[in-house]
């Protein structure tokens, strides 16, 4: 017994975004989710010691540091390494190169958005 063809269901034309239209470039830098919850969490706080971005982050000491150096490294934060007693500390804040970085990928963020909802 052969089954009955089905009918292809029409869908909406896909929506084409006008040419002149420019999807920015994304800081590379910024955008991996780890980094850009760092950039993030120091931008609502002053400043996070490790351990505290380690628990808001929810991951490893490793991966606190390489995340955090790479964003040191660019100018995006400040580490300031201090002791407490006989503990080590680390704190971190985001310069204001790292602040204007997240405005500017936030800004980009919402243009796709736009573009996305065809506004």
């Amino acid at each position: 017994m052969a089954k009955a063809a089905r009918k292809p269901v029409d869908s909406p034309a896909p929506r084409r975004v006008p040419v002149e239209t420019q999807i920015p470039d994304f800081d590379r830098l910024i955008h991996e989710k780890t980094r850009l919850a760092i950039v993030s969490a120091l931008a609502v706080n002053a400043t996070l010691s490790f351990n505290e971005l380690k628990a808001i982050l929810k991951t490893t000491d490793g991966n606190v540091s390489v995340h955090a150096r790479k964003l040191e490294e660019a100018g995006y934060l400040t580490c300031k390494k201090s002791f407490e007693g006989r503990m080590p500390k680390t704190e971190y804040s985001l310069t204001s190169a790292g602040k204007r970085a997240l405005e500017r990928y936030l800004g980009h963020m919402e243009a796709l958005i736009r573009v996305a909802r065809g506004e």
